[in-house]
């Protein structure tokens, strides 16, 4: 299986010397990571963190170069089996961070200036009114 992969590699970085392009150039076209894009092109799949993010990157960058990425990997589905069994997803996922926020926790204070502008502008406009005997 690893000969598949690197066999794919050697077509995605053969076609992107083809067509005269870098790997940050690729990165800047597709939002992939350089490093993602060598693991890719050295056929390394332990480079990601999850299988499903290999293949997404793959048919992305797949398509990016003008090849057929679904269709290379219906054709050639024992190249891309998910090889991970031990997904590790102990952080980040359920594990929500509570960071500090800007203004040092004080998120009342937007709050009540607004309401005492609203307060402010409530009172002027009823001295006005008076004032103007509207009332």
């Amino acid at each position: 299986m690893k000969d598949e992969m690197k066999k794919f590699g050697e077509l995605f970085k053969s076609k992107r010397k083809e067509l005269n392009l870098s790997l940050k150039e690729v990165e800047n076209a597709t939002s992939i990571r350089v490093n993602h894009l060598e693991s890719i092109e050295e056929g390394k799949d332990e480079a990601f963190l999850s299988p499903v993010y290999m293949l997404g990157f793959m048919r992305q960058y797949a398509t990016f170069l003008g090849l057929d990425g679904d269709k290379l990997l219906e054709e050639n589905p024992e190249a891309f089996k998910l090889t991970q069994d031990k997904q590790d997803f102990a952080y980040g996922i359920g594990t929500l961070e509570v960071r500090g926020s800007m203004g040092g926790g004080v998120k009342w204070l937007p709050n009540l200036i607004w309401a005492s502008v609203t307060v402010l502008v409530i009172v002027g406009a009823y001295y006005l009114a008076k004032y103007l005997g509207v009332i």
